[in-house]
């Protein structure tokens, strides 16, 4: 299978410590033995921080999401570093690049793209330009509620919903560099045009997106 998976910076570089992107690297080397793998990589706090200083600043929102997109690319380095061989050797910084990485029989790792989509818009893109079989968005919540569970204690979880509901839900975020939700609308539609099946699930535990692969998780499956 071509496998894309966006992992969430809350997740990857929460801390950012040594031993968080070697347990993502296992599971990844593990999936791309029998697997054509994408990584895309999200900024995560420290984009957040960064955006959040260029506001005060005075920096308007396409400068703070290139700034944002700078932060998602050293995250893929450091994650390219702990798959050491087995991943190409820098992030790309566009489909294109990153469909031509692949055909070296590595694991592509890559951030962000462009101004005004975040990474999990990048990885709707990029499965749907290479043909992928499935989307995996590894977030720090275990799937798609009706509202952010994290401030709404009464949030429902979607087990299963149809790419036209997720697209109900995130129209509701509003769309800003650093914005937080389960994904954000471009990327929603991507998947809605596209049918692209897609799991969200927590990726705090790399080995969730494992059993994802294998058909066993606790996330929300979108899919018509």
């Amino acid at each position: 299978m071509k496998i894309v998976v966006s992992i969430g910076g809350s997740v990857l570089a929460r801390d950012l410590k040594p031993l968080n992107f070697k347990n993502y690297a296992d599971v990844i080397r593990y999936i791309s033995k029998k697997n054509i793998v994408f990584i895309v990589t999200g900024g995560g706090k420290a984009a957040r921080e960064y955006i959040s200083v260029a506001r005060e600043l005075g920096t308007d929102e396409a400068t703070c999401d290139l700034i944002g997109i700078e932060l998602t690319r050293l995250n893929a380095r450091l994650l390219i570093a702990a798959l050491g061989e087995d991943a190409y050797f820098e992030p790309p910084l566009n489909y294109t690049e990153a469909k031509r990485a692949s055909l070296m029989g590595k694991i592509v790792v890559m951030g962000g793209v462009t101004p005004g989509q975040t990474t999990d818009a990048v990885s709707a893109v990029l499965a749907e330009y290479i043909g992928a079989d499935l989307l995996i968005n590894a977030t720090s919540i275990d799937g798609v509620y009706t509202s952010d569970p994290k401030k709404n204690k009464d949030a429902i979880k979607f087990e299963k919903m149809t790419p036209e509901q997720l697209v109900e839900i995130v129209m509701k975020t509003e769309m800003k560099a650093g914005a937080n939700s389960p994904v954000d609308l471009l990327a929603a539609k991507i998947i809605e045009r596209s049918n692209i099946e897609t799991i969200v699930l927590n990726g705090e535990i790399p080995r969730n997106i494992l059993e994802a692969v294998n058909g066993k998780h606790k996330g929300t499956v979108i899919k018509k």
